[in-house]
């Protein structure tokens, strides 16, 4: 183990947007809520007091980077729809909840090529990365790895939705993880 010399990682300025758009949602959305709903679009978004772990990502983004997710996927998804996983049987794309699902934004963010290696060391992970994860039961995760350290400094925190609202955690190594990304937009 690194003798722990920082309490966070250095940052890249849209990193560290990105990193206090997500910080900013801790104590705001409060509840996990995977429920449909019909939103605004674009730019819609189910209210910040509930959501679930996509909903940190795509709001960090349009309000950290003015980017915004939910146009961009879908724009993505109609324009290469079979690169798209069909695990919810649709015949075409819905705004209303495609940028909410992880296997979406895992497509989107290779599709942008995004991709990088998975490290085993958590310093090599950078302030803003996107990590998936597979929960127990097959569940996909994903999250913003922030520019804090853990206790020991080995490893970045994570902002993500889990099930008890926004919640920056240490968890990178927790789950195994099924892709890493790096989306300036």
């Amino acid at each position: 183990m690194r003798p722990r010399a920082e309490t966070t990682l250095p940052a890249e300025e849209w990193a560290k947007k990105l990193v206090t758009a997500a910080q900013s949602q801790i104590g705001v959305t409060l509840l996990y809520d995977p429920s449909y709903s019909k939103i605004a679009f674009p730019g819609g978004d189910v209210p910040r007091f509930k959501g679930v772990c996509t909903d940190v990502i795509v709001r960090a983004y349009r309000d950290g980077l003015n980017l915004d997710l939910q146009a961009l996927v879908n724009a993505d998804m109609r324009k290469a729809f079979d690169a798209y996983p069909k695990n919810w049987g649709l015949k075409a794309t819905d705004s209303n909840i495609d940028h909410r699902r992880v296997p979406n934004l895992q497509t989107f963010l290779k599709r942008q090529n995004t991709d990088m290696p998975i490290a085993t060391d958590g310093l090599d992970y950078a302030a803003g990365d996107i990590v998936t994860q597979m929960l127990p039961g097959n569940k996909p995760h994903i999250a913003i790895v922030s520019d804090t350290l853990n206790k020991d400094g080995s490893r970045p925190l994570l902002i993500h939705n889990i099930g008890w609202g926004t919640k920056m955690d240490d968890i990178l190594f927790a789950f195994s993880i099924t892709g890493r990304y790096r989306y300036r937009g």
